[in-house]
């Protein structure tokens, strides 16, 4: 019913997050399905943030895996109340009890089975909260208020067993979402988050937000350069309705909206945080087709649009298009999209690792713009900031010496691009920049003016500044027959990698720990072969 994309079909993966509509009882219930494919884990993190609840599905032959985990850690992260189903129990090879033991150790010691009545497990239930375990040592009984309690707090996380396939265990399930799942309560102020951009068969750009405050009505103006929501639609499947308002908790596609990217917040949402998931290859794209570079460019910014993690970049200096994945399968998938889409035909060159630039010292950076009739003068103040904060930006300088105005034009000058840094020119993060000062002309300053002085201060300021490059690491979990341990240990020493010590489980024995991209990139492989 959702995956409707041909793509999708032929390799039986979800690849777009979509959402469906269903009634269970009196509930209304939106469904949105994500991508469970590493590759496209970016787009299931887009969609996290606008869940109220998610159901966690996990194979019952793999049992939790390592991207199993990755989301768990995302769902932890963005606090959002978790029900599993273990689907496949029809097959041979699935353990529930070994599976449940599993849940419990690997990712939450909450995990508790509801498969059975509630007397069976309303003890297990009850542990999980002080004050409820209270009650239930007077009273004997957890109330469906206790256990929705506990799951808005992601102390209880309910598992269930069944198979998809069979219809086997789905309606039990069913019935205790509607049951026990928490449903926020919405402020009256209108907010809303944007998770996704897309377009339609006839190219109508659509932006898909859920409604997190107030209500949304056709032809609000949403944004600050006034562009308003021509059309709302609520899809199911590939069909849609359209509807004159969207009260809180609707999630919408809207029209007319030109600038908006996933991540963004409208209203009170205004500034929600970055994601967590980013890709560390970058890629040439090559143009077989002999399609003009500045083309190519233009559409890859509408997939951009639509999935911002791609980082499609323009070199000047070599007149190439970078891009950025997180694997080969998005990798061919996108080179599907741009054929169907574009009728345009890419390849893409050998990955090479995308690093960061940061500075460990505080500089003032000075940029000066004068030719004849122009005149901009900024003062940055460049200060290393805590690993992972990124970028951010600040303004200390009075406005007797320099208009607010300019002041917010310098702002969005440092925010309008990523700037490279002076080392590999790779891009710069983990950074605070200050403006402290700034000089314009009553008759020669213009607009333009200000972007190359800001330009020009950012560089300045990292030529004197002492420049640290930053590798990406990844963590990883490497499960592996006992004997194989020593080769792989020693594999992970020679490539500069940190383990902590191996953990046995019945026969297999578990390696955590972390190491730099540049050596654990094609590492599966090589483990798979030994």
């Amino acid at each position: 019913f959702l995956d409707t994309d041909t793509i999708e079909r032929e390799r039986g993966i979800t690849i777009f997050s979509k959402q469906a509509l269903l009634s269970i009882g009196d509930t209304e219930v939106t469904l949105l399905d994500t991508p469970g494919h590493v590759d496209f884990s970016a787009e299931a993190e887009r969609t996290l943030r606008v869940l109220d609840c998610a159901v966690l599905v996990i194979s019952g032959t793999d049992g939790v895996q390592a991207h199993t985990r990755t989301l768990w850690r995302l769902l932890e992260r963005y606090g959002v109340p978790t029900f599993l189903f273990v689907n496949k129990m029809d097959l041979a090879g699935a353990d529930r009890p070994k599976l449940m033991e599993e849940l419990k150790r690997r990712l939450d010691g909450g995990c508790v089975d509801f498969s059975a009545p509630p007397e069976e497990w309303a003890e297990e239930a009850a542990v999980c909260d002080e004050a409820v375990l209270e009650r239930y040592l007077e009273n004997g009984t957890v109330t469906d208020g206790d256990v929705t309690h506990m799951i808005r707090q992601r102390k209880l996380f309910p598992c269930f067993f069944g198979s998809a396939l069979k219809v086997e265990g789905v309606d039990d399930f069913l019935t205790a979402l509607s049951r026990y799942a928490p449903v926020p309560d919405y402020p009256a102020d209108f907010g809303a988050r944007v998770f996704k951009v897309a377009r339609d068969a006839q190219g109508t750009r659509l932006t898909y937000l859920k409604v997190t405050g107030g209500t949304l009505r056709v032809k609000a103006v949403l944004t600050e350069d006034g562009e308003k929501a021509d059309q709302l639609r609520i899809y199911s499947g590939a069909k849609f309705k359209t509807v004159e308002e969207a009260p809180a908790g609707t999630v919408a596609a809207v029209t007319g909206l030109s600038r908006t990217c996933p991540g963004d917040g409208l209203g009170f949402e205004k500034n929600w945080t970055g994601p967590l998931l980013e890709p560390v290859l970058n890629y040439r794209v090559e143009l077989t087709d002999g399609t003009d570079p500045q083309t190519a460019l233009s559409r890859l910014r509408q997939l951009e649009e639509e999935d911002p993690q791609l980082h499609v970049v323009w070199n000047e200096l070599s007149r190439e298009i970078h891009i950025q994945l997180m694997g080969e399968v998005q990798m061919e998938i996108l080179r599907r999209r741009l054929r169907e889409r574009f009728n345009m035909e890419v390849d893409f060159g050998e990955g090479t690792i995308c690093y960061r630039e940061t500075i460990a010292n505080a500089v003032e950076g000075i940029g000066h713009f004068e030719p004849l009739r122009h005149y901009a003068e900024v003062h940055l103040l460049l200060e290393p900031a805590p690993r992972g904060s990124g970028l951010t930006l600040a303004a200390d300088c009075p406005t007797d010496e320099l208009d607010l105005n300019w002041q917010r034009l310098i702002l969005t000058h440092l925010a309008e691009k990523p700037h490279l840094g002076v080392l590999t020119g790779a891009p710069i993060t983990d950074m605070k920049i200050t403006l402290v000062a700034g000089r314009a002309h009553v008759k020669h300053t213009e607009g333009g003016d200000f972007r190359q002085a800001t330009y020009r201060a950012v560089r300045q300021g990292l030529m004197q500044a002492e420049s640290v490059l930053l590798e990406p690491w990844y963590d990883f979990r490497l499960e592996l027959p006992a004997e194989q341990v020593g080769r792989a240990m020693s594999d992970l020493q020679r490539m500069n990698g940190e383990t902590a010590p191996p953990e046995t489980f019945g026969e297999e024995t578990v390696l955590t720990g972390s190491a730099p991209v540049a050596v654990l990139r094609g590492y599966a492989a090589e483990v798979t072969a030994y």
